[in-house]
């Protein structure tokens, strides 16, 4: 990433502080010898700091409530009017942290597979809240690669009417070039991310990486 884009993409990229207890919990989950236990239970704990980052992000509006002693606290309650979308697969394993923080969220779902050969994104399904287009909407996959899915993954959003600036990217790791494509098309996305790696390699793998997060997540790899 150049320095004029990472100056650009300052304010729209939110990396969790990176904490000696999470970068414990990344040596868990980047482990591929990482029992497959071991590897939800990990996964779980970033993927709730990344939700909490990413509904830090929306709008809250003023709710005073009275306490056991009749005073008055002056507190915060975030919009109703949001919802969550993952990009199935990989992007299921994000909606219990979500669910578990925000009780009765609606979900909606995208499914978008990459080409093995062309190594692009094809739209294959979308359920969505009909009313998404008034809502602010935090869009979860673990992984930002080359950023073709997350591009497709916008798009639909876009075109069911939900402002660029009303959404929030939540994702496990970044690569830098993902991030670029992202911004470049669009800039008003936010992306909450627990790490920018270093890069992609020649296979569009992100290095370190983590692997296929969908496929260990799920104990569908092949590596045991």
């Amino acid at each position: 990433m150049t320095a004029d884009l990472q100056s650009s993409v300052r304010g729209a990229v939110h990396l969790l502080p990176q904490t000696k207890w999470l970068r414990a919990l990344h040596t868990v989950i980047r482990d591929r010898h990482a029992d497959r236990a071991d590897f939800v239970a990990g996964a779980g704990r970033v993927i709730r700091q990344l939700v909490e980052s990413g509904l830090e992000l929306l709008p809250f509006e003023p709710s005073d409530v009275k306490t056991p002693i009749g005073e008055t606290y002056h507190g915060l309650s975030i919009t109703p009017r949001i919802c969550g979308v993952s990009v199935a697969r990989a992007g299921e394993s994000m909606e219990a942290e979500l669910r578990a923080m925000s009780p009765g969220i609606r979900i909606g779902k995208i499914l978008i597979q990459r080409d093995k050969v062309t190594k692009l994104p094809h739209l294959y399904y979308s359920a969505l809240p009909q009313d998404i287009g008034d809502r602010h909407v935090l869009l979860l996959d673990p992984m930002l690669a080359t950023g073709g899915t997350a591009l497709t993954a916008i798009g639909v959003l876009l075109d069911e009417g939900v402002p660029e600036e009303h959404i929030v990217f939540v994702n496990v790791l970044s690569s830098p070039e993902g991030i670029e494509a992202v911004h470049r098309r669009h800039p008003a996305v936010r992306i909450v991310t627990s790490s920018i790696e270093e890069g992609l390699n020649a296979n569009a793998y992100m290095q370190p990486g983590i692997g296929d997060f969908g496929d260990r997540y799920f104990g569908t790899d092949a590596v045991r």
